[in-house]
């Protein structure tokens, strides 16, 4: 069993970027500026909830304008 091992091990140590990427997994360098990232995203929040208020407004609005040009039709 040892040498499946030894042999499982260099085959990770060799195709750990490759695992890495497949997996989509973390690695220190990602995990560096994570707090940095997490910061800037929750200030993108109140922009975001803005938008979507006025967008959903917008829609409200097309979709009524529609109804009046269907009855009229």
């Amino acid at each position: 069993m040892i040498g499946m091992n030894s042999y499982l091990n260099a085959y990770v140590d060799r195709r750990m970027q490759a695992i890495v990427e497949e997996w989509d997994l973390a690695n220190r360098a990602d995990l560096s500026d994570l707090t940095l990232r997490l910061d800037a995203l929750e200030r993108e929040i109140p922009g975001l909830k803005t938008f979507e208020k006025s967008a959903a407004d917008k829609l409200t609005e097309l979709e009524t304008r529609a109804g009046k040009l269907k009855k009229r039709a």
